[in-house]
């Protein structure tokens, strides 16, 4: 958290730290993601971090997500992982490697067959496919048949796999694999005590009052299909009672503000610590979440942004072609089709209209569901039960 952007394996680490595991986790010293960059001056750079373990790679820097250095930045990250000083850290039982492209496994497999450690591949994303279908490249592009190569290495020989993706067992079925699979997804922390901060007045002041606001926040990427909800926006721009509210940045964030200046009932806002998240989700009434209309998220999605609101007991939207989704199971929200603004401004109708109970009973419906199923307590339980397994 004191990076941003990047909160799974920190907060799967503690939890770990808390059933007795040594963690260390080992990552690039360079990401988009980061609002704050890693200290780096040499090859390997070792911090212990609230108990945890972290090596920092040292990358170079690129500009943007799309940039052509993060390609570069991806090899010499692999490349550098076969001279990881791994006699400074404890002898692991078990690795997890949970890369977004799929070249790290290869060194990792290598550690893993010299120590005697287990090793699980963990698909957050599914890489190259989702490029593929994102980013419209060819099954024959080279950099994509090395990616393709090395995914499926890491599923042959990985000991196991877990996946965010509730439906990546289909997946691999259709990629005629046979393996132990565990859905073990993405979601929040439950704290005993308010670590959340208050808005800074700056930002207060520019959100209207007394307004129904939808709103979103996270990454303002092409992946998260904010053009649909901002052509809702202009359906619903002669409706003065509601407004849209997106708080974050990204790739596609300057083309969408160009795009749709003309919108008075729509306000960026730069990113915030994630402390002030919950902040900023009081000022939301409903919460949305999309994607395009690709074939590949009928494998299941896991926004750890969608967990958020839950948490924050917002009602949601949800515009997903993706079955076994936390908003259908909860019935929190509403689920409607994907790259589709008319159905999204249907939804946002129907919920405007609603009693401010109904939504406070959605909303109550997403923290419940969201504290049974979607803790770090419980994924590292989960993760403790594989160990075990993977032992017999």
């Amino acid at each position: 958290p004191y990076h941003g952007m990047e909160f799974r394996h920190y907060y799967l680490a503690k939890e770990m730290i808390n059933l007795g595991y040594d963690v260390n986790i080992i990552s690039a010293s360079y990401s988009h993601l980061f609002k704050e960059q890693p200290k780096v001056k040499t090859r390997f750079t070792i911090d212990k971090i609230d108990g945890i373990n972290y090596v920092w790679v040292k990358v170079p820097s690129y500009s943007s997500a799309h940039s052509k250095k993060r390609v570069l930045k991806w090899l010499i990250y692999t490349l550098s992982l076969f001279f990881l000083p791994i006699k400074k850290l404890s002898r692991p039982d078990y690795i997890i490697v949970s890369p977004m492209q799929t070249m790290p496994f290869y060194p990792a497999y290598r550690w893993a067959k010299r120590m005697g450690s287990k090793i699980i591949f963990e698909v957050k994303d599914i890489w190259p496919l989702s490029i593929q279908e994102l980013g419209g490249y060819s099954s024959h592009h080279p950099f994509i048949k090395v990616l393709k190569y090395f995914e499926k290495m890491a599923i042959q020989k990985s000991d196991a796999i877990v996946s965010v993706l509730p439906n990546y067992d289909q997946y691999l079925k259709e990629q005629g694999f046979q393996k132990n699979f565990y859905y073990i997804p993405n979601g929040v922390v439950v704290s005993e005590k308010d670590d959340a901060d208050d808005l800074p007045q700056e930002i207060k002041q520019q959100i209207p009052n007394n307004k129904f606001i939808v709103g979103y926040t996270g990454t303002i990427g092409i992946a998260n299909a904010l053009n649909y909800l901002l052509e809702a926006a202009a359906l619903l721009q002669n409706h003065d009672d509601i407004f849209f509210l997106i708080v974050g940045e990204g790739g596609e964030k300057n083309h969408l503000i160009k795009k749709y200046a003309h919108l008075k009932n729509v306000l960026f806002l730069p990113a915030i610590p994630k402390s002030q998240i919950p902040a900023m989700l009081k000022k939301m009434n409903v919460c949305y979440v999309g994607f395009e209309n690709k074939n590949l998220y009928k494998y299941g999605v896991s926004p750890n942004k969608i967990f958020d609101y839950m948490m924050a007991e917002k009602p949601i939207i949800f515009s997903v072609s993706s079955p076994n989704n936390p908003v259908e199971k909860s019935q929190c929200g509403m689920v409607v089709a994907p790259a589709n603004p008319l159905e999204i401004t249907e939804a946002i109708k129907y919920l405007y209209q609603m009693s401010e109970q109904e939504r406070k009973t959605l909303g109550i419906s997403a923290k419940q569901y969201v504290i049974q199923h979607h803790t770090f307590s419980i994924f590292a339980q989960q993760y403790q039960q594989i160990f075990k397994e993977l032992e017999r």
